[in-house]
């Protein structure tokens, strides 16, 4: 035997050592898989529980239409209907609806507005009018509709 031979052979593992080392692996990667199927069925499985059902559609409250001065002259004819959630029942203390905190949003924010705005920016103010009529009737309105809307 040669002495590049007998080297080879010195650092070469014995059979016994590399069937080691390679069961070793194989449970290592085993684990690693485990590990990943169990938290991708807990987070299909349980994170799903968690979130919130979509409200259902209740009653839905017609306001009488209010003229608003705009701030830079002019007017706006403006009629809401407010959605209620199914889950807000009535709406209000005596079993009818209150609709004056979403006329009092509506007042304030469209008297703020230009003229230009309320023919313009029609779909962003009525987005941000739905944001804070939602926000004050705690959820219990899910969303609105305008009614009636002329400007002169």
């Amino acid at each position: 035997m040669s002495t590049k031979t007998k080297e080879k052979d010195d650092k070469a593992p014995a059979d016994g050592e590399e069937a080691k080392g390679g069961k070793k692996k194989i449970l290592i990667i085993a684990v690693v898989a485990l590990l990943a199927v169990g938290a991708a069925l807990y987070f299909f499985v349980f994170s799903g529980s968690e979130a919130e059902a979509a409200p259902v559609e209740g009653t839905v409250l017609t306001l009488e239409p209010v003229a608003v001065n705009l701030a830079g002259g002019g007017y706006l004819k403006v009629g809401i209907a407010l959605q209620f959630t199914e889950a807000a029942g009535g709406g209000g203390h005596g079993g009818a609806p209150d609709g004056s905190k979403a006329l009092d949003l509506l007042i304030s924010q469209f008297s703020q507005a230009q003229p230009a705005d309320v023919t313009t920016a029609r779909d962003a103010l009525k987005a941000d009018l739905q944001k804070k009529i939602i926000e004050a009737y705690h959820h219990d309105v899910m969303g609105i509709y305008f009614t009636e809307y002329v400007t002169q």
